[in-house]
């Protein structure tokens, strides 16, 4: 089995802090790490004051006491509500569909694990997710996890440097993916083991709309309209579509189903088009983090050559597709925004949400997709 330690200069009793969930991943993740010689402590961070939260917190607790680890609390609730909530909040309101989990890893969960590990005097942080973390070309990166199916790295994928060094991930060289993490954790008596997994917005139960009316996203009805103009129906509020949606548009007399392809949020205007319109050639994406790859080299690589090929995924749950990065554009002075071309036509992705980019399988880097080419 790769290790998952080969990216780290540590110490023999290097002493790590583990983001313990209170679910079966970190708390297998736990055991992994002292196998490997780690002097694990156990730090479940409360992003949010409920009952969920609470119990999640008790049965992280639990785990630590079978496996004779320290646990710590530690308070992220005004942080998290800072940056991922409100942020999340904001997206829909401009119209744009955000990841919340690829925001709270970059801003909020890593930066308070390494806050923690300074303040207990560890080297490194950890984490249950399933990727690895490789050298590449003198720099590190988040790589896929040797069990595709469960791969997290588009997760991780916005990750800095800094980040990505203190940063340890003990189930991505698991190749037998949840099942075997099951298996372990029955294997060591952990009461977990059969714990069912975390939805994938942790602090939404319920109905995300709900969610977002409670925090003031009021309901504003608008047109509907085609890519020309052409008003062909009226939508209920546009924070309650999303892009790629077909059903639920209540358009009738069309002669083939209508999809989202966009939401104008300026005019109040969803807009729609038959499938044939509706998939897309390329985007623009802004803030772009580099982890494999740098903005110098594929700068230098779009001038002599015209592009950079690579793969990139426009949504977590979708796969990989060929692309070529054809432009590297400077804002404010730094080349943040690049510009991408697929080698072939896809359904169409939001904004607001993250492409990754990968050579091979390892990310070269991430951003936020601005707007989307048709």
């Amino acid at each position: 089995m790769i290790s998952f330690v080969e990216h780290i200069d540590r110490q023999p009793a290097s002493r790590v802090v583990l983001g313990m969930s209170g679910g079966v991943d970190s708390s297998v993740a736990a055991r992994l790490l002292m196998d490997a010689g780690f002097d694990v402590v156990g730090v479940t961070c409360i992003f949010v004051d409920d009952e969920n939260a609470r119990q999640a917190a008790e049965d992280a607790r639990v785990v630590a006491e079978k496996l004779g680890i320290s646990h710590v609390l530690k308070d992220c609730t005004h942080r998290f509500a800072c940056n991922v909530v409100d942020s999340f909040v904001e997206e829909y309101a401009s119209g744009r569909t955000p990841s919340p989990c690829v925001v709270c890893n970059r801003s909020c969960k890593i930066p308070s694990l390494i806050e923690a590990a300074d303040e207990l005097g560890c080297g490194f942080v950890a984490t249950g997710h399933y990727a690895r973390i490789v050298r590449q070309d003198g720099r590190l990166a988040v790589a896929r996890s040797a069990f595709a199916p469960k791969d997290q790295s588009y997760m991780l994928s916005m990750l800095s440097q800094e980040q990505l060094a203190r940063l340890v991930l003990p189930l991505g060289t698991l190749t037998e993916g949840k099942a075997r993490v099951r298996e372990l954790a029955a294997q060591w008596g952990l009461p977990v083991a059969s714990k069912s997994d975390s939805q994938d917005i942790c602090f939404i139960h319920g109905s995300h709309l709900d969610f977002l009316a409670d925090r003031g996203l009021a309901e504003h009805p608008g047109d509907i309209v085609t890519s020309d103009g052409r008003v062909v129906g009226r939508h209920k509020g546009l924070h309650r579509y999303t892009i790629g949606q077909r059903k639920g548009l209540d358009i009738g007399g069309a002669p083939e189903p209508y999809y989202v392809i966009d939401k104008r949020a300026d005019a109040n205007e969803l807009v729609v088009a038959f499938a044939s319109g509706a998939s897309i050639v390329g985007a623009r994406v802004r803030d772009v983090a580099w982890q494999a790859g740098t903005a110098k080299r594929i700068s230098d690589a779009c001038a002599e050559h015209g592009s950079y090929p690579c793969s990139v995924k426009l949504r977590y749950r979708q796969a990989a597709v060929a692309c070529c990065i054809v432009s590297s554009v400077a804002l404010d002075g730094s080349p943040s925004t690049v510009d991408v071309l697929l080698d072939e036509p896809q359904a169409t992705t939001a904004p607001g949400q993250y492409a990754v980019f990968y050579d091979g399988d390892t990310v070269l880097a991430a951003g936020v997709i601005e707007e989307v080419r048709r």
